[in-house]
Formats: structure tokens, C-alpha cells, sequence
């Protein structure tokens, strides 16, 4: 009776191994997602950016607001002074100072339309640089498609949490960029 029960039980775990060998191993999904607003907001990289168009920004915002309140000065001083200058020194003047708030005009334009090619340029490498980790990382990993979700653009509404690999995916663009400083 004892080898009966015996070889019983060695017969069904050899059956439970076959059966479990026989059946495909996990399969890794073949979607995945990476939360987009958590990414930008632990990605090295894009701080290092965003600190820099800051800079960049309060730097030429102070550098206008300065021209600005000195172009105020000097109107103001033309304005005491109107009455007792000759209509050919008036005319000059108001002459130079039209002039002057035009390049103070011209300077607003350029500087932003500066600062929105440089933040162009940014948010370019900044894709590059993750579509390209995100292309490698996919094929190591077994993924075919890796969607992206924001609040503020949610162009997925729901993903299940075991897709989201976000973490994995800061940690190793985060490595990238300190290994490549």
C-alpha cells in the first residue's frame, strides 16, 4: 500500500512538471506606458533644461525691464524739458526717442522669438533622447508599443499599474544622462 501511494505521488508530480513545462511562460505584455508627468518631473535632464530656460528667461526679462526704465527716464526728462527746446532740437528728440522705443520693440521680438527657438531646440533633443532610450529599452524588454500619459494631455485614460514603467525608465535615462556628463 505504502508503494502504491508512493508511486502515486511520484506519478502526479511528474505529471504536474510536464504540465507545467507544457504550458508558455509568462508572456511580458507587449504594451507598456510611461506617466509623462512623472518622468519630466525626475528625469535629470529635463530639470537641468528647465533651470536653464529660466535663466535664460529671467535674464533677458530683467535685461528688457532695464531698457525699458531707462527709455521711461529719458522721456520723462524730454517731457520736463519740451517747453524750453527749439522745434528743430524737439523734433529730434521725439525723432530719436521713436527710434529707441522701436529698438526696445524689436529687442521684446527677438528675444522671445530667441528663447522660443532655444526651447524648440531643448524640447527636440529632449524627445530624441528618451525615444531613443524607450526604443532600446523596448526591445530588450519585449515591448512593441510604449504609450505616454499626462493629466494635462490625457490621450490614454486608464492604464493598469503592472504596465506602468515609468520608475524603470527614469532610473535608466537618469543613469544615461549621468554617465554621458
Amino acid at each position: 500500500m505504502k508503494r502504491l501511494i508512493i508511486t502515486l505521488l511520484v506519478i502526479a508530480v511528474a505529471f504536474a512538471a510536464k504540465a507545467q513545462s507544457a504550458q508558455p511562460a509568462a508572456a511580458v505584455p507587449a504594451i507598456a506606458f510611461v506617466n509623462q508627468d512623472s518622468l519630466l518631473n525626475n528625469y535629470e535632464y529635463f530639470k537641468v533644461i528647465k533651470t536653464k530656460m529660466q535663466t535664460l528667461s529671467q535674464k533677458a526679462q530683467d535685461e528688457i525691464v532695464a531698457k525699458g526704465q531707462a527709455f521711461q527716464k529719458e522721456v520723462a526728462a524730454y517731457q520736463k524739458s519740451a517747453n524750453a527746446l527749439k522745434p528743430a532740437q524737439k523734433a529730434a528728440t521725439e525723432k530719436r526717442l521713436a527710434a529707441e522705443q522701436q529698438q526696445l520693440q524689436n529687442l521684446q521680438q527677438n528675444t522671445g522669438k530667441q528663447l522660443q527657438d532655444i526651447e524648440a531646440s531643448e524640447d527636440a533633443t529632449l524627445y530624441d533622447k528618451v525615444a531613443a532610450f524607450l526604443k532600446s529599452y523596448a526591445k530588450a524588454k519585449g515591448y512593441k508599443i510604449i504609450l505616454t500619459y499626462s493629466k494635462s494631455n490625457p490621450s490614454m485614460l486608464y492604464g493598469d499599474d503592472s504596465l506602468d514603467i515609468t520608475k524603470d525608465v527614469v532610473a535608466g535615462l537618469n543613469a544615461e544622462y549621468k554617465a554621458g556628463k
